[in-house]
């Protein structure tokens, strides 16, 4: 432990978890370390797919895959996630839900329009 008055040591610090995640999210992402290697055997078909999203996205396969499956176990999470509420907070979440729908007028004005590729005559139907 650092003496009164004096700031505690590298070593000191290091040995607490919080400034060494702190530490962490300073770094950048590329310098933090890859300790859990992922291999998997794709047809060439499906590397060709991922190459070239990989492309369009301007990321290395290896970003974009592991984007993609982060992103697909996030939504499997959020999709058997359990919600808690009180007594009267899921009343009044069903009563919101529950009420009559009122229209938005953006989304009204957007349904109302024609489509791009509909002509003027399609739209007023001749």
């Amino acid at each position: 432990m650092a003496m009164q008055g004096t700031h505690p040591t590298c070593i000191e610090k290091c040995n607490t978890r919080g400034y060494l995640q702190g530490v962490e999210a300073l770094m950048p992402r590329s310098a933090q370390p890859k300790p859990h290697p992922l291999s998997m055997r794709l047809p060439d078909a499906d590397l060709a797919i991922i190459d070239r999203a990989a492309r369009l996205r301007g990321h290395s396969r290896t970003d974009f895959v592991r984007e993609a499956a982060v992103r697909a176990a996030e939504e499997v999470l959020l999709e058997t996630t359990l919600v808690r509420m009180s007594p009267d907070g899921f009343d009044a979440f069903m009563a919101a839900v529950s009420g009559p729908a009122a229209p938005v007028p953006q989304m009204v004005d957007v349904v109302r329009r024609a489509a791009p590729w509909e002509t003027d005559d399609q739209a007023n139907g001749t």
